[in-house]
């Protein structure tokens, strides 16, 4: 047994054997957008995300146009195929080169314009912040509207890693110019489209 399992094992059995349930925090749904799709949209955009708007006759079109170009795309979703397997050896650093990721989030939160992408959706972390560019689909059945509601989600006990996407990287410097892409992806697009399974 390593150290590090041997100081895990050490705090497991050592916990207070206490049930005490979490508290209790209000939904604060006085001011909920009725139109949670527009709302998320918006709050998106105003993070440097795009909002793209399903096709007619192929809801897919605007995620196939951005993908003609890219020489890797890396897809975690059965409707769009990449050109780069993911496999069971496959180290985060090997990754690097990925144009395109495309995954669908577990939820998103309209008051922030945020989705949430589990160790499920990405299948390896570093997917959701190594490439270049990022693309998310999303059933408009999992927006929340808020926070508070997100943290409610099952996602937060059942899965190993969860985190918030709010928009591509970006940062400033003093003189207040932006820059996208200087810690992770540089666009970050988010098409509302069901899942698979309810077409």
């Amino acid at each position: 047994m390593s150290s590090r399992d041997a100081i895990l094992a050490a705090v497991r059995a050592h916990r207070p054997k206490l049930d005490r349930p979490d508290p209790l925090i209000p939904s604060f749904d006085a001011d909920a957008p009725s139109d949670l799709v527009a709302a998320f949209g918006e709050q998106l955009e105003r993070m440097g995300g795009e909002l793209l708007t399903p096709g007619v006759s192929d809801p897919l079109a605007l995620v196939r146009s951005k993908l003609a170009g890219a020489k890797v795309d890396c897809s975690r979703v059965p409707e769009v195929s990449g050109n780069r397997a993911i496999a069971p050896q496959t180290r985060q650093t090997d990754l690097a080169d990925v144009d395109y990721r495309v995954v669908r989030a577990a939820f998103a939160v309209a008051e922030t314009g945020s989705v949430c992408l589990t160790d499920e959706e990405l299948s390896v972390n570093t997917l959701g912040y190594l490439p270049q560019h990022l693309i998310v689909l999303l059933d408009s059945a999992d927006i929340v509207p808020s926070i508070h509601h997100a943290y409610r989600r099952p996602e937060w006990r059942e899965r190993h890693y969860a985190a918030f996407q709010t928009g591509p990287s970006a940062t400033a410097d003093i003189e207040g110019v932006l820059i996208h892409g200087a810690q992770g992806v540089r666009s970050l697009a988010v098409l509302p489209i069901p899942r698979r399974s309810t077409w």
